[in-house]
């Protein structure tokens, strides 16, 4: 039986880089920042400069993501923060603000391909819920893909499933106009306030 431990970011940049660009830090990778920033800055961010932001990221509070581990080997990644703070999400025309709450927003899930189907995503979820509520804030919204009962690429489900959200008690709250693989993307909402 492996054993499956999740931490914040903090402090990890290596086990995030290890995650994030496999092929090394010098590799075109996204580093989880297309939410994270604004679009010009996802395109201005070049080189040696987007895994530099993620490290910085990584040094201070509150944690950009949570990472899990296998038997003390990195493999996964979901990345998030504040809604406030996600310069994509805020000016977003597909994806709206519900409402003035304070949420944690969820914008990734990577889990390398030899840990999937081992409950690796679904604890980095239970992790980053905990997490955010530790800071104070009214929910975690998620925009994850509505498959309609299709299977879909990975690549396009990289914020997840709506089924994969309603497991962990998450509930959808407004279908977007954003689409991913064809398919439509939900708010979806995990209350905290109780």
């Amino acid at each position: 039986m492996a054993e499956l431990e999740v931490h914040p970011a903090i402090g990890r940049f290596d086990d995030v880089a290890a995650i994030l660009a496999p092929r090394g830090v010098d590799a075109p990778a996204c580093w989880c920042l297309s939410y994270r920033v604004t679009s010009g800055e996802n395109n201005r961010l070049r080189g040696a400069e987007r895994p530099e932001f993620v490290r910085k990221l990584t040094e201070r509070e509150p944690s950009p993501g949570m990472v899990a581990y296998v038997d003390g080997e990195p493999a996964g990644w979901c990345g998030s923060g504040l809604r406030s703070q996600m310069g994509r999400l805020v000016r977003s025309r597909t994806i709206p603000m519900v409402d003035e709450r304070a949420v944690w927003s969820i914008v990734c899930f990577v889990v390398k391909t030899p840990y999937r189907r081992q409950g690796v995503a679904r604890a980095l979820l239970d992790a980053t819920v905990e997490y955010a509520r530790g800071q104070h804030v009214a929910a975690v919204e998620a925009y994850p893909v509505d498959t309609e009962g299709d299977k879909i690429s990975s690549t396009f489900a990289y914020m997840g499933t709506t089924s994969f959200y309603e497991k962990a008690g998450f509930e959808r709250v407004l279908r977007t106009e954003a689409r991913s693989g064809g398919r439509p993307r939900w708010i979806m909402r995990k209350d905290l306030s109780a």
